[in-house]
């Protein structure tokens, strides 16, 4: 359990923790001399039980809250110490009212040096911590008389810290990846940089990469502290020291995250919920200028909030937070706003949504996706919002907001019964959703071949136009590309198809292919160019090309050059000449000018004809050369090869009758 000090300045707050723990927490000369904290100061207090009680004692001054601020980040238990002889003083309200911004709700309010004064003064002073407790989340909170010169109070004290520390439920660390605020940082003789904070999330071992932000500073953990002793890891909930290797001190400070590298996304534009004290004079307005005290962190910012609007004191409202500089932040993230001058408190909230976009800020649809950030979990907020996001959600950027591991998103996904359709860039779409759609995209393909059978294909966006207008044409093609990858469609280019339509299956078409046919496969390794097929055959040109082009869709012939067309069994006779022309040499590698004597063609057409198979990734260029790289079979099938056709001397070997062709299987990714 971490525990923080807060109060006015020489309330006794440092002395109470040495009496609990024994260990001054003002370590600073400076504070020696004044006989004031000015830092953050820490000491442990280990329990009959095994547990350990970890303090951070804040400074009191008023010129020091920046410091206390940072102190009391992410602690599970507070001590507000008034001192019995001044009573409640201006940094106690002060104190007390960012604890209750910060949502603390858990600890105990000590009525200090209780030695110096009368039980009536005593009774007094717990009356008025009691009427200011009231209005707060603390005000269930006991009272506790103490005198850390007497002893007096101090068992009791001890007591109750005791019980409240074993009934804390420890902070979930699974599912989420791990982030600490950095509240100090330092050199150690021997080791290096080390720094010092609160585990906010996740999980901590020796030897984990992780990244200082919002720098963007690689590190490795070298080594891990607890209470001064080597730990083998740390997690939420706990303090700890890291040694850190691949920094400098000078590029590491107070207000950095030392974090999981996805978590590194520096923001300076935040989408957040703000309480405006109800002890403030006026509204806050547009374009404020405030401090931003969020973790560790102190940064400059405006509050952007609608036009002509403002948050009257002790009401909450949306705005949007604009920083000068960048810091790291999560959804549900506690925060402070201090005035321009940091003199005084203005109120605070929670983080909504920490990497906010400048334009439509005021929108419906914007207000409704913050209205389902501020669902209590992850998995309230995620069915919320893909109940109100007719796109999908985007999951990446909701794992991003929410800190949750790739494991743990995918059981709220699969609780959810959320689909995530992409792979790089994922969309979050209901599994109904999902189902309907595939089942919708196979069958408007077969309506559609019914209806234009000579076409190759639907356009991919008409048909997401008539299917899923709401959804971006990434996550459709997205969809599309599943259904290919299960071999329940077809795409090339813009066009979508089913598997096997064939878009020259017509009565006119097939008449054509038995003039077209015949010709190609007489014309052997050398098919005539378009114009001269077509003049050969007495067709118009158009035509034929029209044609061969939507048969190459089929696969039954292929495009080598842009102007001739090759039968796919006489590739697979070529590219099987390749082959016995690269195990006739002896290093594998054949020459353009070996392969035109083995084919028989001229050289141009030699060329081009290796090039194609390179795009197969049949054959290989190296240099003036060119060498097998995988086998043509699984492309192209099964080979014959005429016996004429020779290499170094020998007969290429005939192979078995080419298989029935097969339809190419492209999708554009």
């Amino acid at each position: 359990m971490i525990v923080a000090t807060a109060g006015h300045i020489d309330h006794g707050k440092t002395l109470l923790v040495k009496t609990l723990t024994g260990v001054d927490t003002d370590r600073l000369p400076e504070e020696k001399a004044r006989g004031i904290s000015i830092d953050l100061g820490f000491a442990y207090l280990p329990l009959a039980d095994g547990g350990l009680i970890g303090f951070v004692d804040v400074p009191g001054h008023e010129r020091f809250v920046r410091n206390m601020l940072a102190g009391v980040c992410g602690i599970d238990f507070a001590l507000l110490v008034v001192a019995a002889d001044d009573g409640v003083m201006p940094q106690t309200v002060e104190h007390l009212h960012i604890l209750d911004l910060l949502n603390v709700a858990r600890g105990a309010a000590v009525i200090s040096k209780i030695d110096r004064i009368d039980e009536a003064r005593v009774r007094q002073v717990a009356d008025n911590v009691k009427a200011l407790l009231g209005p707060t989340r603390l005000a269930a909170i006991p009272v506790l008389p103490v005198s850390a010169v007497s002893g007096a109070g101090i068992e009791e004290l001890q007591q109750l810290l005791a019980r409240e520390a074993a009934a804390l439920t420890a902070r979930r660390s699974s599912g989420q990846r791990f982030r600490l605020a950095i509240d100090r940082a330092f050199t150690v003789a021997g080791s290096g940089t080390v720094v010092t904070g609160t585990v906010f999330n996740g999980a901590v071992k020796s030897g984990d990469k992780l990244m200082i932000s919002p720098a963007g500073i690689p590190v490795r953990v070298r080594g891990i502290q607890i209470q001064g002793k080597a730990a083998e890891g740390a997690q939420a909930g706990q303090r700890c020291a890291l040694n850190l290797g691949g920094t400098d001190l000078d590029a590491v400070r107070r207000g950095d995250w030392v974090l999981d590298e996805a978590l590194h996304h520096p923001t300076q534009r935040i989408d957040a919920r703000v309480t405006v004290l109800a002890a403030e004079p006026q509204p806050l307005r547009h374009w404020t200028p405030a401090h931003l005290h969020l973790a560790t962190a102190d940064v400059t910012a405006r509050v952007a909030i609608r036009r002509g609007e403002g948050v009257a004191p002790g009401a909450s409202a949306v705005v949007q937070l604009i920083l000068d500089k960048p810091i790291g932040a999560l959804h549900g993230d506690r925060f402070i706003l201090r005035d321009q001058s940091a003199s005084r408190t203005l109120g605070g909230g929670t983080v909504l949504d920490p990497f906010a976009r400048a334009a439509r800020r005021g929108s419906a649809a914007r207000l409704a996706e913050l209205a389902a950030l501020e669902e209590p979990s992850p998995a309230a907020a995620l069915a919320a919002l893909s109940r109100i996001s007719t796109s999908g959600v985007d999951l990446g950027r909701f794992e991003k907001t929410f800190n949750l591991t790739s494991e743990y998103a995918a059981e709220l996904y699969g609780a959810g019964n959320i689909v995530a359709v992409g792979k790089e860039s994922r969309t979050g779409i209901s599994r109904a959703l999902h189902a309907e759609l595939r089942e919708k995209v196979v069958a408007n393909l077969a309506a559609f071949h019914r209806q234009m059978p000579q076409a190759l294909g639907k356009e991919i966006e008409a048909l997401r136009g008539e299917l899923a207008p709401q959804l971006a044409a990434a996550v459709f093609a997205a969809l599309l590309r599943e259904l290919a990858d299960e071999r329940k469609l077809e795409a090339s280019g813009s066009v979508a198809r089913l598997p096997g339509h064939n878009a020259t299956s017509n009565p006119a078409d097939e008449k054509l292919w038995q003039t077209i046919r015949p010709a190609l496969e007489a014309s052997g390794f050398a098919p005539p160019p378009l114009r001269d097929l077509a003049a050969s055959l007495n067709l118009k040109e158009p035509i034929v090309k029209d044609f061969l082009h939507r048969k190459a869709k089929g696969g039954e012939v292929m495009k080598v050059t842009a102007d001739r067309f090759y039968p796919r069994a006489t590739l697979a006779s070529l590219a099987a000449i390749a082959q016995a022309t690269a195990r006739g040499s002896p290093n594998g590698q054949f020459t353009a000018a070996q392969y035109r004597d083995a084919t028989g063609v001229g050289r141009g057409l030699a060329i081009e004809i290796l090039e194609f198979l390179d795009t197969l990734a049949i054959t290989q260029r190296i240099g003036d050369a060119r060498k097998m790289r995988k086998d043509f079979v699984p492309l192209l099938g099964a080979a014959v090869v005429p016996a004429k056709h020779t290499t170094a001397g020998k007969t290429v070997p005939a192979s078995a009758p080419p298989s029935k062709p097969r339809p190419a299987q492209h999708l554009k990714r």
